[in-house]
């Protein structure tokens, strides 16, 4: 197994850029119902962040930015805020995620905003869990492997 090295200057530079990525992540995921982007490549990016900490940091050293627990929950609550928002609407008379029969009491307008809005952040959501999971499954536990 390659082992890794600590280095300042790698360090330095992941406490700069994990930031910057996430506000930039943010950016992409409101911003995606009116210009190219949204919750997917939102997600990809937080996720990207959170990996580059694992890789940059190690295991043990990322864990209070986001602890290898929260990914699953992560991914289940996005899946459930996508399908909350469909359901809702569907069960208030609409289609599955016709946004003008959201229960907030805005313009249609501003519902049609509002529930892409949430379909983003949902999926946003699923995308960073799974993808920091998967990731987390792959590299496995320090415990488990033999001793060299």
């Amino acid at each position: 197994m390659i082992r890794r090295e600590d280095s300042i200057i790698t360090d330095v530079v992941t406490r700069i850029m994990v930031p910057l990525i996430q506000i930039f992540a943010f950016y992409v995921i409101f911003h995606g119902h009116y210009s190219p982007g949204g919750g997917f490549q939102g997600g990809a990016l937080l996720a990207g962040s959170v990996l580059l900490q694992r890789v940059v940091f190690g295991r043990d050293r990322s864990l209070p930015g986001f602890h290898l627990r929260l990914g699953i929950p992560f991914g289940v609550i996005g899946v459930l805020i996508f399908a909350g928002t469909g359901f809702a609407a569907q069960a208030l008379g609409g289609n599955y995620l016709q946004y003008e029969f959201l229960p907030f009491g805005l313009s249609p307008v501003w519902l049609r905003n509002t529930g892409i809005l949430m379909v983003e952040i949902g999926v946003a959501f699923a995308v960073m869990g799974i993808l920091i999971s998967i990731f987390d499954n792959l590299v496995g536990d320090p415990a488990d492997e033999e001793v060299e």
